[in-house]
């Protein structure tokens, strides 16, 4: 299983972007879809995760509010939503996938994700 991100880009403060990412095959081993990102010279760090099944949401304590994730009813792409976005907002944003049973334990943890995707730029800057 690849999966495919995309929509990052260049926005201005205050702007909006949406991140879509989309696995290449299905499997009834997904747990969890997240989100992660990357800023220069910074460790991936935890944005938004979502429970396969029951659909059950997670945050970074910082990004709620401004951050949405969601999937399309088929459960075949699942979406970040980003609004009013800073210029600290600035990584690049991973999609990853786990296979863990236990990861409704511990949604927040990288190690739980075994799946990632390729990442795309954000980059918010006047």
């Amino acid at each position: 299983v690849q999966l495919q991100a995309s929509g990052g880009g260049t926005v201005q403060p205050g702007g909006s972007l949406r991140l879509s990412c989309t696995p290449s095959s299905q499997t009834a081993d997904r747990y969890a879809m997240a989100w992660f990102r990357q800023g220069p010279g910074m460790e991936r760090e935890f944005v938004a995760a979502m429970m396969w099944v029951g659909g059950t949401k997670y945050y970074s304590d910082f990004k709620k509010g401004r951050f949405t994730i969601s999937r399309d009813n088929a459960k075949t792409t699942v979406y970040l939503q980003m609004d009013s976005l800073k210029p600290e907002d600035t990584a690049v944003y991973y999609c990853a996938s786990s296979s863990s049973r236990d990861v409704i334990l511990y949604p927040r943890n990288i190690r739980k994700y075994k799946i990632w995707g390729q990442g795309t730029q954000v980059t918010v800057s006047s």
